[in-house]
C-alpha cells in the first residue's frame, strides 16, 4: 500500500512561493487519512456484523425447524439407539403361559457411604437409623469413625428412602443405580420362581443371578443378551396357579395339616399347568435357608419336587396295568384276597376284610393291600422295576429346577419279594407328587412316557409306548370306578368325570426308625375327563386330621379326596373346560283343541 506523505515536498515549496501556511497541508492531509481508516474500520465492522446476522438467523431457523418438529410428533419415551444387536443389560422377564407377568426387573437404587467425605457422622448415623429401622445408629457411627473407607449401606431403597436420605445432605452418603428382580404376584408361584439376589456387585451397576428355582436353573438364558430380551414361557397358568393355591391353604388349613402340595399337569404334553407347596415364601422377601432342624419345615422346602414320601396305595394302579398289560391277568379276574397275607415274619393285612377274593377290579376299587402283592408276585421282582424305571419312578425328575435333583426317589437298598409286594401298594419306594404325575400321565394318555416340564409346549409329545392303548383305557375306567363306588366318592365333581385312586401311607419317624401312630402322608391321584383324560391332579397332605362321625379322620378318603375335588371344580372353568351337564328328559305335552 502506497502511503501519501503528510508534508509533499512540491506542495510545501510551492505554498512558500504562495505565502500560503504549509501546516494546513500535513492537516489537510491528516484528516484525509483518518477518513480513510474511518472508512475501512466501518466497511470490516459491518461486514462481521453481516456475518453475524446470518450465523443468528440460521440458528433461530433450526432451532424453530426443530420445535415445530417436535410439537407436530407423538410423545414417547426417549430411546437409545444403536446400530446391530443392542446388548441387552438386564435380567429377561418370566412370564407364564398367557404371557402375564411373573418376574421382572424395576429399576431402583443402593445407598453407600464414602467415609472420608462425611461430615458430620454422628447425624448421618442417627438419621439414617430414623429412615431404616433394621440399622442401628451406634454401629453406623461406629463404622462410620472407623478404619474403613467404604460402607455398603443399603443394596435396594425405596425413591421415597432415597429423598430422605437425599434430605440429610451429607455428602459421603452417596446412590448407586441398581436393578431389582421384581415379583409383581407375590406368593404365587413361589417355589416354581424360586428367587434372585445380588452376584459381583459394583458402585454403579450389579449382577442379578438366580439363587432357587427356574431362576437359577434358566440363568444363562435370563441373563444373555444373544437373547435381545425374549421372556422365558413357562407353563403355568398364573390364573389357575392363584386358584390351586387359595384352594390348597383353605384345606390344609380345614384339615390341620402341617404342610400341602399339588401338581396340576396336561397327560399329553407333561406341561405343569400348577404346582404348589405350602407353607410358601415372597420371593421378593426370600426368607433364609434353615441351619438346624428339619429342613421340610422350612417355607423354602419344595414339597411337591423334594418332598419324597410314600405315597400309599396310589401304587396300586401300576401294578394292575402291568399285568394286564402283560398278559397275566384282566379287569375280571379273581384274586385271592384272604389275610392275613405272610412272608416270613411279616404280615400284610387289608384296611377291612373284603373276603375270599375280588376281581381286578375290584382290588383297585376297594385298595385290596392282599389282592395287590399277590398281583405283584406274579410279575415279580424284575420286571416290576423295569416297569417303574419306565414310569420315571426311580430317578430324580427331569423337571426344570435347581432343586429337582435333590428330590430323588428313595428305593429300598435289597429289592427283596416283601420289597416287591410292599411297593406294589406304595411303601417301602418314596417318591414326589410330581413323580407320581408324571407316571399316571404316562398310564391314562394312552400308554406313552411323558416328561414333566415347566416350560410351554407348542404341540404334544409323544414318548416311548409303556401300556398299550387299550389297557390304558382299563386303568383309566378303574380310576373312575374308585371315585363312583370305592373310597374316592368325595371326589365326584358335577358336570366333569373324575377318575383317581386314593393312597394313606403311614409317615416315617425322623429318627429311631418306624413309623409314627397318628400321622400320615394322605394322597389323591386324580384325572379328569375320565371319558377323554386330559389332566392329571396331585394332592398331599402332610398329617392331616379332622373330626367326622364322631372320631378323627386321616385316611386320604376324608382329607385329600375333598380338598382335589373342590380344586377340580374351580380350577376345570379356568381351564376352559365346559361341565357335561346332563339335560332332564323333556315333559310330555298334550296338545288339545278348544
Amino acid at each position: 500500500m502506497i502511503r501519501t506523505p503528510l508534508r509533499p515536498l512540491a506542495r510545501i515549496l510551492k505554498a512558500r512561493a504562495d505565502g500560503e501556511n504549509p501546516d494546513a497541508i500535513e492537516a489537510e492531509n491528516l484528516r484525509l487519512r483518518h477518513e480513510a481508516m474511518r472508512d475501512r474500520a466501518r466497511t470490516r465492522a459491518e461486514g462481521r456484523l453481516l456475518v453475524l446476522g446470518v450465523m443468528f438467523f440460521c440458528a433461530f431457523l433450526v432451532v424453530g425447524l426443530r420445535m415445530g418438529a417436535l410439537a407436530s410428533s407423538v410423545p414417547e419415551e426417549p430411546r437409545t439407539a444403536a446400530t446391530g444387536n443392542p446388548i441387552i443389560g438386564q435380567r429377561a422377564d418370566i412370564v407364564d403361559r398367557n404371557g402375564r407377568i411373573l418376574a421382572t426387573n424395576l429399576e431402583t437404587h443402593s445407598l453407600y457411604a464414602q467415609i472420608p467425605d462425611m461430615v458430620d457422622p454422628q447425624r448421618a448415623a442417627t438419621e439414617l437409623a430414623a429412615i431404616f429401622p433394621e440399622l442401628d445408629a451406634e454401629d453406623l457411627l461406629k463404622d462410620f469413625t472407623g478404619e474403613r473407607r467404604f460402607l455398603w449401606i443399603r443394596r435396594q431403597i425405596s425413591p421415597e428412602q432415597m429423598q430422605a436420605v437425599h434430605d440429610i445432605g451429607d455428602p459421603g452418603l452417596l446412590f448407586g443405580p441398581r436393578e431389582m428382580r421384581l415379583y409383581p404376584n407375590g406368593s404365587v408361584a413361589a417355589h416354581i420362581l424360586g428367587g434372585a439376589s445380588y452376584g459381583r456387585e459394583g458402585v454403579h451397576s450389579a449382577e442379578v443371578i438366580g439363587v432357587a428355582g427356574v431362576e437359577r436353573a434358566f440363568d444363562d438364558f435370563l441373563r444373555d443378551p444373544a437373547n435381545e430380551g425374549r421372556p422365558l414361557e413357562l407353563s403355568i397358568d398364573l390364573t389357575v396357579q392363584a386358584a390351586s393355591e387359595r384352594v390348597l391353604q383353605g384345606g390344609m388349613m380345614l384339615m390341620s395339616a402341617k404342610g400341602a402340595a399339588s401338581v396340576l399337569m396336561d397327560i399329553h404334553t407333561g406341561e405343569v399347568i400348577s404346582m404348589v407347596s405350602l407353607p410358601d415364601f415372597d420371593p421378593n422377601d426370600r426368607p433364609q435357608v434353615l441351619l438346624e432342624g428339619d429342613q421340610s419345615d422350612s417355607p423354602l422346602f419344595n414339597r411337591a419336587v423334594q418332598g419324597v414320601y410314600e405315597l400309599g396305595s396310589t401304587f396300586k394302579i401300576f401294578a394292575v396295568a402291568q399285568a394286564i398289560d402283560l398278559g397275566l391277568i384282566n379287569p375280571n379276574t379273581m384274586i385271592d384276597t384272604r389275610g392275613p397275607l405272610q412272608w416270613g415274619r411279616f404280615r400284610i393285612r387289608d384296611f377291612h376284610d373284603y373276603g375270599a377274593q375280588l376281581s381286578a377290579t375290584e382290588v383297585i376299587v376297594q385298595s385290596s393291600n392282599i389282592g395287590t402283592a399277590r398281583i405283584a408276585m406274579m410279575i415279580g421282582s424284575q420286571r416290576q422295576q423295569d416297569f417303574l424305571r419306565s414310569l420315571g419312578l426311580l430317578a430324580a425328575t427331569p423337571v426344570e429346577l435347581s432343586e429337582a435333583p435333590s428330590g430323588a426317589p428313595l428305593t429300598p437298598p435289597n429289592w427283596s419279594e416283601l420289597s416287591t409286594m410292599t411297593i406294589s401298594y406304595g411303601h417301602g419306594l418314596s417318591t414326589s407328587p410330581l413323580h407320581l404325575a408324571a407316571a399316571y400321565s404316562s398310564v391314562v394318555n394312552g400308554g406313552t412316557f411323558v416328561r414333566p416340564t415347566l416350560v410351554r409346549q407348542d404341540r404334544p409329545v409323544v414318548g416311548p409306548r409303556i401300556l398299550s392303548e387299550s389297557v390304558s383305557r382299563t386303568a383309566v375306567d378303574m380310576l373312575r370306578a374308585v371315585v363312583t363306588d370305592g373310597t374316592a366318592s368325595f371326589g365326584d365333581v358335577a358336570g366333569y368325570q373324575v377318575g383317581g385312586k386314593t393312597g394313606t401311607a403311614d409317615k416315617p419317624r425322623e429318627r429311631g426308625g418306624g413309623y409314627y401312630d397318628d400321622k400320615v402322608i394322605a394322597t389323591f391321584a386324580s384325572v379328569f375327563p375320565a371319558d377323554n383324560p386330559q389332566y392329571v391332579l396331585i394332592v398331599t397332605l402332610d398329617e392331616p386330621t379332622i373330626d367326622a362321625l364322631g372320631e378323627a379322620r386321616r385316611t386320604a378318603g376324608w382329607t385329600a379326596v375333598p380338598v382335589a375335588a373342590e380344586m377340580i371344580r374351580r380350577v376345570a372353568p379356568l381351564l376352559g373346560m365346559r361341565p357335561d351337564v346332563e339335560t332332564a328328559s323333556p315333559v310330555g305335552v298334550t296338545l288339545t283343541a278348544n
